[in-house]
């Protein structure tokens, strides 16, 4: 499947601690039930301490009084360990819930968003992931600690504002008639501007996120041929032995200045592919969403 196609993952405030960030991003299930309001079931053991007397009554009846407690002994063995394991883990996800409640405007899930403003998030991510997954970033010939900080940072606003303008869509849905009175169309298009208005601002503000990978994936790509040359150039040596071995003097002047030229060609372009990408983040981090 085109990954543009996919929705948005999760994303969550980068300026909550990195502890708190990973426990919210290992439990979208939790997440979730948090968004829909739904509460964890606290009975999950009662059924086991409604067996166990069931059980000895049965076996005293059958078996006699000493066999039945041999055997409820080791039932009931099996029961609390079954109740401690059990505990424990729903101590663990209470311990998750609570957490996910308390820091419940600190992520966005993909089912905050409607279909429009989940594409468009998707779009900024795969643009992200482009720059910070890019050679050029790594080796940290573009500024890749601004990166760090920034783009996680432009990624949070812009999920934040599409979310807000998710739900005034859709509160703007339900409270715009279908049909429209004649006459009345003008006092609804002010409100129908301003999210046309907001939802144009984000989408350029994701164009310029998509500009700015663009310039990387370029500078990634002339990069590339320029390790190659390097490489190449460490062996000049050896070809302009052979050229000068094998061809005329005046050709062979003539091809190693070819060699020369070329390595700097590229050099060339590698440099101004570079100033590109810097130039477009310039321009995207210049105006923060804030």
């Amino acid at each position: 499947m085109d990954p543009r196609a996919l929705p948005p993952r999760l994303v969550i405030d980068p300026s909550l601690h990195p502890e708190i960030s990973a426990e919210l991003r290992s439990s979208p299930h939790v997440l979730r039930m948090v968004r829909s309001g739904a509460r964890m079931d606290t009975t999950h053991h009662l059924p086991l301490l409604l067996v166990l007397p069931a059980f000895l009554l049965i076996a005293s009846t059958l078996l006699g009084l000493r066999m039945a407690v041999f055997i409820g002994v080791g039932f009931g063995l099996m029961t609390l360990l079954s109740w401690v394991a059990s505990n424990g883990s729903h101590r663990s996800a209470k311990r998750r819930l609570r957490l996910a409640r308390a820091h419940a405007e600190q992520y966005i899930l993909p089912e905050d968003l409607d279909h429009p403003c989940q594409m468009l998030l998707r779009r900024a991510q795969n643009a992200v992931d482009a720059i910070m997954n890019s050679k050029v970033h790594k080796a940290g010939l573009i500024d890749s600690i601004e990166n760090q900080v920034s783009l996680p940072e432009e990624l949070w606003q812009i999920a934040q504002r599409l979310r807000r303008l998710s739900s005034m869509h859709a509160e703007h849905g339900k409270l715009i008639p279908r049909e429209l009175p004649p006459g009345m169309e003008d006092a609804f298009r002010p409100y129908t501007s301003a999210l046309d208005a907001a939802w144009t601002s984000l989408s350029q503000r994701v164009r310029h996120l998509e500009k700015y990978a663009k310039q990387v994936l370029k500078a990634d790509k002339v990069y590339h041929a320029h390790q190659r040359l390097e490489r190449l150039a460490a062996k000049t040596p050896e070809y302009q032995q052979l050229l000068a071995e094998t061809v005329r003097d005046e050709l062979a002047h003539e091809r190693i200045r070819e060699l020369s030229d070329q390595a700097a060609h590229v050099r060339k372009l590698f440099e101004e592919s570079i100033l590109q990408a810097r130039q477009a983040a310039g321009e995207l981090l210049r105006s923060p969403l804030t």
